[in-house]
């Protein structure tokens, strides 16, 4: 090699390969997203802040992957339908219930500005502010608007609970304030960590509900992407990956829905290929294109609107519809897994049609290579003595959703080997 191109590779900080197998180092901590919700609006659903917030401080409970030393947090005003003005936006680490960590509750800024003015439609990534993050934190962020923000950008299926207060209580560590409980994310999409070269980077988890963790202990952090967390961060070291949740409740790979968000294709440049260090994704989704027709004839669970538009497609539709997600992520560099889908067996979506439906797609998705890889969701909590069902003692109660105990299972079907 010559002297001038080592030199060059030396100033980009490209990693240069020598003969007999020795590379220069990589630069030793990068960004990595350590948490990560899809936002959508919650449209006619009724869903604890639909209406929106005025002279109010939402503080809002995270609980990341990976840790680091700095943390810059991602807001979004997508789905509004106005500017949206933050006048204060801190994060912390949480102590208990809303309270900040003593000493750990930080002030964010955007471009260096402390108030920040978000335009219909946009995102932003604030500043990086030094903060010490471990590994599986909860994380406390803040934000105070005093407009009336209309109807905001959410996360309706947050699993989590999240805070409220009348005023300007950003600042606070205190959570005395915080009177009101609500359910669901606002405006955050993303947490990325300054973090040491033994995090190689994300595994991003893109889905419907069985990826959000419908049906899992309420601020438990059951989700199936919180136990693959744990699996990671307990992992070898040199073979640690962040996780990042890009699933919508209801969500389709075709349609969109009022309550539910768009649809994937509509989603993924935002959710998937704009998220930071993604270093490889995880597929699980289509259940709901089968089931829409089905949930709407018998009375759209109580929320008809939100089974808009109940458009019956075909196996052969889903699987074209997957194959554009594949070919858009592989057009990014980045390697995607599929994962089969769960039996629905007794629950809403449930149809001898849905059925034959699904079994064409997990026949498809484990036979026919065009995923990097396939974990058997589908296999890891069927009932032994029913495969179309889950297994009892996965079942969180509606047959269709895992309790902890399933989502637990579906984390270990994932190979970890397949990251490395």
């Amino acid at each position: 090699m010559g002297r001038k191109l080592a030199i060059a590779a030396a100033i980009l900080g490209i990693a240069v390969c020598f003969e007999g197998g020795l590379s220069a180092e990589a630069p030793a901590r990068h960004w990595v997203g350590t948490w990560a919700a899809a936002p959508h609006l919650a449209g006619p659903f009724p869903a604890a802040g639909a209406e929106g917030f005025a002279n109010q401080t939402i503080r809002q409970i995270v609980h990341v992957s990976v840790g680091g030393s700095a943390v810059r947090i991602r807001l979004t005003n997508g789905f509004g339908d106005r500017a949206q003005r933050f006048e204060s936006v801190y994060v912390g680490i949480r102590g208990e219930g809303a309270s900040v960590r003593a000493g750990s509750n930080r002030r964010l800024t955007f471009g260096g500005q402390a108030s920040l003015t978000l335009p219909k439609g946009s995102s932003t990534v604030s500043d990086a502010v030094s903060l010490h993050v471990d590994d599986l934190d909860d994380v406390a962020i803040s934000i105070f608007t005093a407009s009336d923000t209309g109807a905001p950008t959410t996360h309706v299926f947050s699993n989590a609970t999240s805070f409220a207060a009348d005023g300007d209580f950003a600042a606070d560590e205190s959570g005395a304030a915080f009177g009101a409980e609500l359910v669901g994310w606002w405006f955050i999409q993303g947490v990325d960590v300054y973090t040491s070269g033994n995090v190689k980077g994300a595994v991003l988890a893109l889905g419907d509900s069985l990826t959000d963790g419908f049906g899992s202990t309420w601020d438990a952090n059951a989700r199936y992407t919180d136990f693959l967390a744990r699996r990671f961060v307990a992992g070898p070291p040199g073979r640690v990956l962040g996780v990042l949740n890009e699933g919508i409740t209801g969500s389709r790979v075709l349609g969109d829905s009022p309550c539910f968000g768009v649809n994937v294709g509509a989603r993924l440049d935002r959710d998937v290929l704009a998220r930071a260090g993604v270093v490889a994704v995880i597929y699980a989704q289509g259940s709901n294109d089968f089931g829409y027709p089905v949930v709407d004839a018998a009375g759209g669970l109580g929320i008809p609107e939100c089974f808009q538009p109940a458009t019956v497609v075909s196996a052969e539709d889903v699987i074209a519809g997957m194959r554009q997600v594949i070919a858009r992520v592989h057009a990014a560099g980045i390697p995607i897994f599929g994962a089969t889908l769960n039996p629905l067996g007794g629950g809403p979506e449930w149809s001898p049609e849905t059925e034959a439906k699904r079994k064409v797609v997990n026949a498809w998705i484990r036979t026919s290579g065009e995923f990097d890889g396939v974990f058997d969701f589908a296999a890891a909590v069927a009932d032994p003595n029913d495969p179309e069902a889950l297994a009892p003692w996965f079942d969180s109660g509606d047959r269709t959703h895992p309790n902890d105990a399933g989502y637990e299972a579906m984390a270990n079907a994932v190979r970890l080997s397949a990251f490395r």
